[in-house]
Formats: structure tokens, sequence, C-alpha cells
């Protein structure tokens, strides 16, 4: 195996036992050969550990570890630990690989400064929810575009477990060292801070799989609020300009969200709302404008 060209596959696993072996079957099926498959069990109830002993025991590229700590953050971090690939990648313990995922992201992860992806598309034993297909179709046209950052504070331009880069870049960007969710929008985020280049393999390369215990359903950690904190987290510490005068457009649930996140960090903004409901109402004391006064403004930030 030439080192220099391996990949590590970080895999975070937790009561996975039900989908495990197909995942594991597709790794395994991969047409590049140079991979290691690093899954931290994440404290399982069911037969995940037992299943990942036994797919170790009969491929020494699979290394299994017990989380030293909880959750996919700590689960991420305990595997990266053990990584020695030149590119690192993510794997889901419930979804699957297509045949060539890894040679064409190794192909297009060229350089350091790069982030490698690739379209994805959601499956399902069950009805697939609209939701889902929608995103699947934003995200994967999305990544087509010239610079798909620019949509970054819509939803997380990159999916998650369709990534590769240089393993030196995600150290330089932190990999898996921040306490913060959801750790892979962050992670997303710290991607554009440092200015990568997403390079797109134009075909599908990793199937979602959609079932009602996933956890971006059940896990608090993917709740809305905790996506509102993170782009506002963001936006402070990336685009919020001091010199503009910045508005607030809209006072419906995720408006009073950003609203109360911003005073908490003692943000002073203009609120406007095209609700005639909403206008001229005292909300966390600001009264709501129309959104007219946008157009008397000058040089605002929205």
């Amino acid at each position: 195996m030439d080192e220099f060209k391996k990949v590590s596959v970080l895999m975070p696993a937790k009561n996975a036992a039900k989908y495990l072996d197909s995942c594991i079957q597709s790794i395994l099926a991969q047409s590049y050969p140079h991979w290691e498959l690093l899954v931290c069990n994440d404290h399982s109830e069911d037969e995940t550990l037992a299943i990942l002993t036994q797919f170790a025991s009969q491929d020494s590229r699979i290394k299994v570890f017990q989380n030293q700590g909880h959750g996919i953050i700590d689960g991420l971090a305990t595997v990266y630990a053990h990584a020695s690939g030149h590119f690192i990648s993510r794997m889901d313990a419930d979804d699957l690989m297509t045949p060539d995922k890894l040679l064409r992201l190794v192909s297009a992860c060229d350089a350091p400064n790069v982030v490698a992806t690739g379209k994805v598309a959601y499956f399902s034993e069950q009805s697939l929810g609209e939701g889902y297909i929608k995103y699947a179709d934003w995200l994967n046209e999305n990544l087509q575009s010239s610079d798909p950052f620019q949509a970054i504070y819509k939803e997380c331009v990159i999916p998650s477990p369709c990534w590769m880069m240089h393993k030196s870049t995600l150290d330089e960007i932190g990999a898996f060292t921040i306490d913060r969710y959801p750790e892979d929008y962050d992670l997303v985020f710290r991607m554009r801070r440092h200015g990568l280049k997403v390079k797109t393999v134009d075909v599908v390369l990793h199937h979602w799989r959609d079932y009602p215990e996933r956890s971006s359903r059940t896990d608090p950690n993917y709740a809305d609020n905790r996506f509102m904190d993170l782009k506002v987290y963001y936006f402070l510490l990336d685009d919020y300009d001091v010199t503009r005068p910045l508005f607030l457009w809209g006072a419906g649930k995720k408006g009073k969200l950003i609203a109360r996140l911003l005073q908490e960090k003692g943000i002073a903004f203009h609120w406007i709302s095209d609700n005639p409901k909403k206008i001229g109402h005292n909300i966390y004391d600001v009264i709501i404008a129309d959104q007219k006064q946008i157009l008397d403004a000058v040089n605002a930030q929205v």
C-alpha cells in the first residue's frame, strides 16, 4: 500500500447494527483499495460492537475504537487521533458508498487547498419525505456553482459523509477539536474561513439513508435552534460589518430567534417586516418597521 495515497475513513457508530453490514460491505467494495476504516463505537447497546469486531478480524484495514467521550464529536476525535492516511474522509454507519466514491474523491482532491465532494441521494425503505428530496436536489445543484459557499447561510453546502481533504488541511482548520454542533455544518463554515476551494464530482457518490431514528431527526444537537445559533455565530465572526446598519428582515419564529441571539451579543439592529400585523409592534423592545425602510438605508446589511 502506498501510504501517501491512503484514505482514512472516519465513522462514528451508535446502535447501528441494523444497517452496519450493508454500510461496511459498500466500503469493502470500493475500487480504490488504499483505505483504512476507523470506526468509533459510541457506547452502543445493540450488536454494533460484535459486528464491527467480526469485520475487523477479517480485514486489517478496519480498526475499531471505543469512544473516549460521548457523542459524534468525541467519537470523531477518538478515531482521528489514529488516522494514518494522507487523505481524510467521512462515513455514516447507516449509509452506502457508491463503488468509485473514494477513487473519484482522491482524484479530485489534488491540492491541499481543496475540499473534494460529490453529489448525494437519499433513499429509504419507507416513504421518503419531500423535504429531503428537495434538499438533496438543492445541494447537488448548489455544488455545481462557481462558489458553493455563497449559499452557506441557507443550508450546509457540503454533505457531511461525502467530502475528502488532505489530512494537513483538516489539521489546519481544526479537525474535530471544537465542541460546536451541528459539527458537520460547523466544519463547513471553517472550510470557508480558510478559503478552501470546492471541487465537485458530478455524479452521485453517496447514498443517505433516511429512517425515523436517524440522528438528524432525533438528536437535539441537530434541532433548528442549534443551526441558527451556528449561523449567527459565524455571521458575527466572519461577515458582520460594524460600519453598516444591520437590518433583521422578518418577525416570524426564526426572526425572533435571531433577534434574541443578536441582543444577547449586544448587537444593535433595525427590525423590518412585510407583515402588516407585525409592523408597529414592539417585540423585545424593538419596534418592527415596514420593510420599505430598507429603501432609505445607506449601505445596509440585511
